[in-house]
């Protein structure tokens, strides 16, 4: 099924921190957006769209059919799609707003949403979605670096007033530490990593991540927690995800776990990894149903 596709209007931008821009969209086309309803009714907090890029000199047709362009359109001028959660929705203001990492030139989206000015249109498709926390869950954990931050911090606003979190929060340093609205029951900590992620050597990066010593360091609360941790791929998928998995043996229903970017590729290149990734596991499992067979 094809995924739907939005235009809306740049309202207003604001810089939140040295490395976060805050981008807020509205005009005519929030009356086209459909916010992703979980099963309690309210919006999942991991909404998520995929904002669309033109290449420079490149027009597309109207209506914009992003498949069709894949098709036909040779790979230099295909539409580039960028993956961001929605921070919040403003049904008010009519605006939705969304937040991105900025590290000067680095990218395509950070550079767009430090330039951009009100009245650009952007168009994007969405939005998906997949987790909300649970008012019942016995406590929660909760762990990202700056690019799942926009996720946590809703999260955190969606739990009820008394809720039990354990929150961890990768970023470069205290100059990047958000303001976050959060039960009285959470405890938030910050880790500062010592620079930006793209810019610090191996040593704090990947596996030697410090939201990795965080998360496993952290004390363990009784029953089974909802668990949400979405980052960088090597810290999460390769260290954090069997942390919680099998040594902590919280089940799939209540562990929302996943890369959200991987250090050193872009997002394209990220999909790649991921599908081969997932061949893999596929594969593997298909052994050893094979084994268990023989």
């Amino acid at each position: 099924m094809a995924k739907r596709v939005n235009t809306m209007t740049v309202q207003r931008t604001e810089r939140l921190s040295p490395h976060f821009v805050r981008v807020y969209l509205g005009g005519d086309g929030f009356n086209d957006f459909e916010p992703a309803i979980g099963s309690s009714g309210k919006p999942d907090t991991d909404m998520y769209v995929k904002l669309v890029f033109t290449p420079e000199g490149v027009e597309y047709p109207e209506p914009f059919d992003p498949q069709a362009l894949r098709k036909t359109l040779p790979p230099e001028q295909q539409p580039v799609l960028r993956t961001y959660t929605v921070r919040s929705i403003d049904a008010a203001q009519r605006e939705i707003a969304v937040d991105f990492v900025v590290h000067g030139d680095e990218g395509i989206a950070g550079p767009w949403a430090a330039r951009v000015q009100p009245g650009e249109t952007v168009r994007f498709l969405g939005p998906g979605s997949g987790y909300q926390p649970k008012a019942d869950a016995p406590w929660h954990l909760l762990a990202c670096d700056e690019a799942g931050l926009p996720a946590v911090a809703a999260a955190l606003e969606a739990l009820p007033g008394d809720a039990i979190a354990k929150v961890f929060i990768e970023v470069a340093g205290p100059e990047d530490e958000l303001p976050i609205t959060a039960p009285s029951g959470a405890e938030v900590v910050w880790v500062h990593r010592g620079g930006p992620a793209g810019e610090v050597g191996d040593e704090l990066a990947g596996d030697n991540a410090p939201l990795i010593a965080a998360v496993r360091e952290a004390q363990w609360l009784d029953g089974e927690p909802q668990v949400f941790i979405h980052g960088e791929a090597q810290a999460v998928m390769h260290n954090l995800r069997g942390y919680i998995r099998k040594e902590r043996g919280v089940s799939a229903a209540n562990a929302s776990i996943s890369g959200y970017w991987r250090r050193g590729r872009t997002e394209e290149g990220f999909r790649q990894w991921k599908a081969q990734l997932r061949e893999a596991e596929d594969g593997g499992a298909q052994q050893l149903a094979g084994a268990k067979r023989g």
